[in-house]
């Protein structure tokens, strides 16, 4: 038996229902420095260890508190813990004797904190003889610097972090439109998600294939536009568990409506909404992009994106703007009148302006700041200041290039185009995700701090929840590190791997199907034997 040795954890934070407060966790535990995922800005550990029990381990607020049990955010976070940090221990015990283990929240109130963009976390974790302690300025740095905890054959080292992360937008991209993705698989992800310490997760949940957002406004859109009407649609109560379970882990959810292009499937359950391509004189009987001539498109959009600012209270919402193929607006009659009209000439860049710029407006009215990908600038359409900018495509050279002449223009910027983890290659690809520099582009500090962060992205061309979660992680993980860690201590693909090897395994025990890096196997997979 191993002796009960008591450690106070200790947690100051702000929570989103103005709690904050300060907790005492007994019997907890810290890996060793080689564990750690994504390596935190600061860390010294000692060879000192220091035994515990899980049996006595317990959650207990400290008596001051002023605030008490109801802080959602960390009274389900204690929930989850204790498994997460004693796997091996619950395996070998019925699962009764988990309910036996005390948990006594007490909060202090000090100031109120919402889950909005942008939101940093500090965390400061010490870990001594006869204590841990950890101290954040917010419930999402308690959530984090929790994150950076976990047990190691019930022993605790000798510890000291200095916590937050490089870069405040730290997304995962997900594509439910070119294959549909079942509930579960996306709760999961999100869980993944906060175990790499991911804290926006894009949802982009429309495109050409289908439409499987449940429109309460339009219900058509996904009667006419999913797969199928029952089974491959995602009502708005499968959209408010997604974002309650974002939310507690510390998670936004940022939806997307792609348009003008990429909108094949809404045309099916809204007639009049695309642009009616033509051969010649005559209806080829196709049709193109939203048609930007059209009032009745405006109308429209404006109806649903009412809707869909009520259904995701995220305050940003992502608007697209990419790959838009002109050829069916030169073809249409109506569309060059209007172009003749606003004396746009022959230069359809104008047009996708146009559009998009009364699409940003509207948002606007609708107290939503919009995200867009570079096309929008790339065309020099005329953004609002507080736009941020999305960049997804270009060789190192020309991303290096967009980055500098986007925050030179003043706006804020979003990095994807390295991090397309969809694309996949033969042999250890995550070190190509390792060795990304998102500030490597010529330009001031002051537009360098103008990179929010980057967001890997996972297409859905050739992923569906049967190859998602191995296809993600760890390669994403791998991303997740540079986002939050400090580039120059993390420099090292070298002593990454048997971190990420660590990890990997670690994710492999909290259900998480993450693909092997490399030659070798898991511990666990003979312990106990």
């Amino acid at each position: 038996h191993i002796n009960s040795i008591v450690f106070l954890l200790l947690f100051i934070m702000l929570s989103y229902y103005l709690c904050s407060f300060i907790v005492l966790i007994m019997f907890f535990s810290l890996p060793a420095v080689n564990a750690v995922w994504p390596m935190p800005q600061l860390i010294s550990s000692s060879t000192d260890r220091y035994p515990l029990s899980p049996r006595q381990f317990i959650f207990q607020y400290a008596s001051g508190s002023s605030a008490k049990s109801g802080c959602s955010v960390i009274d389900s976070a204690f929930k989850r813990y204790f498994p997460l940090i004693f796997v091996d221990y619950l395996k070998k015990t019925e699962k009764h004797m988990y309910r036996t283990f005390s948990m006594q929240p007490m909060l202090n109130v000090y100031a109120s904190i919402h889950l909005s963009f942008p939101f940093s976390v500090v965390d400061k974790l010490s870990v001594s003889s006869g204590q841990a302690s950890l101290r954040a300025k917010t419930v999402w740095g308690a959530l984090r610097g929790n994150k950076t905890i976990h047990i190691r054959h019930y022993f605790v080292n000798k510890t000291e972090i200095d916590d937050f992360p490089r870069f405040k937008f730290r997304g995962l991209l997900l594509d439910t439109s070119r294959h549909y993705l079942p509930l579960p698989a996306i709760l999961k992800t999100l869980d993944a998600m906060s175990y790499n310490k991911f804290n926006v997760f894009h949802w982009h949940i429309v495109d050409d294939p289908s439409f499987p957002y449940q429109s309460s406004t339009f219900p058509g859109l996904s009667s006419k536009g999913a797969f199928h009407p029952s089974t491959h649609v995602y009502s708005q109560t499968d959209v408010s568990r997604v974002i309650s379970h974002a939310r507690l882990r510390g998670i936004r959810v940022l939806p997307e409506f792609d348009s003008p292009g990429h909108t094949q499937s809404w045309g099916k359950g809204q007639p009049g909404l695309l642009t009616s391509c033509y051969k010649g004189s005559v209806p080829s009987g196709t049709f193109g992009p939203v048609n930007p001539a059209m009032s009745s498109s405006y109308q429209f959009i404006s109806r649903l994106f009412k809707e869909v600012a009520s259904v995701f209270p995220d305050p940003y919402i992502h608007l697209g703007g990419d790959e838009v193929d002109f050829t069916c607006w030169k073809s249409n009659p109506e569309v060059r009148g209007f172009m003749q009209k606003m004396g746009f000439g022959t230069d359809y860049t104008k047009l996708e302006s146009y559009y998009m710029e009364n699409i940003i407006n509207l948002t606007k009215t609708l107290n939503k700041t919009s995200i867009v990908w570079q096309d929008v600038f790339d065309n020099h359409e005329k953004i609002p200041e507080e736009t941020v900018l999305h960049i997804w495509k270009g060789s190192p050279a020309q991303i290096q290039q967009e980055l500098s002449d986007i925050t030179l223009a003043g706006y804020r910027v979003i990095l994807s185009a390295p991090w397309y983890i969809n694309h996949i290659a033969y042999g250890q690809d995550w070190t190509t995700y390792y060795n990304v520099q998102p500030l490597n582009f010529t330009g001031s500090e002051q537009q360098k701090s103008l990179v929010i962060g980057g967001e890997v992205c996972m297409w859905g061309e050739y992923v569906d929840a049967t190859n998602l979660s191995p296809r993600l992680w760890p390669r994403a993980s791998a991303a997740a590190e540079r986002l939050w860690s400090d580039e120059k201590t993390t420099s090292s693909v070298t002593d990454a791997f048997p971190r990420l090897t660590d990890f990997r395994c670690r994710l492999l025990r909290r259900g998480i199907q993450a693909e092997p890096l490399f030659v070798g196997h898991c511990r666990h997979e003979y312990e106990g034997i």
